[in-house]
């Protein structure tokens, strides 16, 4: 039998969805246009008022948001609240060192909150569940949302953050956890760990997973489930909206629920930003009609996929987004974590290197590896072996300390990574996701 966190909500008519995003998107844009300089001057611009939006059919009139709009009025520009009633920030990496910081005021927490509960709850999760979280803490969304939801739900709650593998089987055979919340890669790499130690999925007490924040293909869920013996589901999310708990998908496992209360999606085409019909493949654009704090108008995700409304056998009725097919730009999503081949080249050059360098990612062992190819200079190359190998380990800590994750560096020779007469070939994604 379905299982639903908030009915009335999740299954709401189309009609009343509709009516909250109308109302809602009303009240938005009033409070931004009151309390964000940012946005009423993108608005003027426009040359609109808050009257010009009346609910939803109007919204493709206002003008979108950014990554380029977050550096810009970072850190505090687009705060729609006083700081003394903003209760927490989270983050993620920005492009070039600014990183992208959310506020939120304790009602927009447990919103965000109630998202991941019904995601959990999706999953067949119930207050008689022990939920492991094994996404990171910290600023990063992942370990705070889903552990936010997990109480919202009842379940008991184990944090244990990210790593510490020994540990966190351990946890799941001792506390007897039946979900498990972590990125893809990590699940996978868990369940090849566990049955290295002979476990068989019958010996496993987990019964489900909520793995989001990287990219992962069907044939990767097949591997997990088939070896921790668990229905994996997909949960996405975006630190610049709330986190996880955006879209989660349902028993159904094709395709993710947008919570349609909080979040209008649009599909645009990602060159003249028109708004294509629904089955149209483009980017993903969202509206937050509930956040209080750091409400983001036509926020361009850069994510290019799909939406429909169909009948759910799940019962529920808000629409559904398609895996990620792609990005409309050149991020990379590595362990869960944002990187853009400018930040890495701000440390080459920051490094004193030149521009030619290629980025190499692979996943082995389901776990994600990065690799830095980067030519020297023709003096560096004349320099000892001991010399070479100081460089390499001064650019693993510079870029350590610039993405928050390991990137192993290999300095080639002058002139021998391959030149290409069109764009260069920077990034090299062998990973099939």
């Amino acid at each position: 039998m379905e299982r639903y966190y908030q009915k009335d909500i999740e299954c709401a008519s189309r009609e009343q969805i509709r009516a909250w995003q109308d109302e809602r998107l009303v009240k938005q844009v009033r409070n931004v246009w009151d309390n964000v300089p940012y946005y009423r001057k993108k608005m003027e611009e426009k040359g609109l008022t808050p009257e010009d939006i009346k609910g939803v059919d109007d919204l493709h009139k206002l003008p979108f948001v950014t990554k380029a709009d977050l550096r810009e009025a970072y850190p505090y520009g687009l705060v729609a609240r006083p700081l003394k009633d903003c209760v927490r920030i989270q983050s993620t990496s920005g492009t070039t060192g600014k990183r992208v910081v959310a506020f939120y005021t304790q009602h927009d927490i447990d919103l965000w909150e109630d998202c991941c509960a019904r995601a959990i709850v999706a999953a067949g999760g119930t207050d008689e569940d022990v939920c492991q979280v094994s996404y990171g803490y910290g600023l990063f969304t992942g370990g705070p949302g889903l552990n936010g939801g997990s109480h919202k739900v009842g379940c008991l709650t184990i944090p244990t953050s990210s790593g510490n593998t020994e540990r966190q089987i351990m946890f799941i055979r001792d506390l007897n956890a039946t979900i498990l919340c972590c990125t893809p890669s990590y699940a996978a790499y868990l369940g090849e760990t566990m049955k290295e130690m002979g476990l068989t999925p019958d010996e496993i007490p987990l019964k489900a997973g909520i793995f989001g924040a990287e990219a992962w293909s069907q044939e990767m869920r097949r591997d997990i489930q088939n070896t921790l013996g668990i229905k994996a589901y997909d949960i996405y999310g975006l630190t610049e909206l709330s986190g996880p708990g955006v879209a989660f998908e349902c028993s159904a496992q094709n395709g993710m629920h947008i919570n349609e209360d909080h979040f209008i999606a649009e599909i645009i085409d990602p060159e003249t930003g028109e708004v294509l019909p629904e089955g149209s493949k483009g980017e993903l654009v969202f509206t937050s009609i509930t956040k209080e704090a750091f409400p983001l108008l036509r926020y361009r995700t850069r994510d290019i996929c799909v939406l429909h409304h169909e009948d759910c056998p799940c019962g529920r009725t808000h629409i559904k987004m398609s895996k990620p097919m792609g990005r409309s730009d050149d991020m990379l999503i590595i362990k869960g974590v944002n990187v853009f081949p400018s930040q890495i080249e701000t440390v080459l050059l920051e490094q004193g290197y030149s521009a030619n360098y290629q980025i190499i990612v692979d996943r082995v062992n389901n776990s994600d590896t990065l690799e830095v190819q980067v030519e020297m200079t023709p003096e560096m190359f004349s320099d000892q072996l001991s010399q070479v190998a100081q460089r390499e380990k001064q650019m693993v800590a510079a870029l350590k300390a610039m993405l928050g994750i390991y990137a192993k560096v290999r300095l080639v020779a002058p002139k021998s990574i391959t030149r290409s007469e069109g764009k260069a070939v920077r990034v090299i994604d062998k990973r099939k996701i």
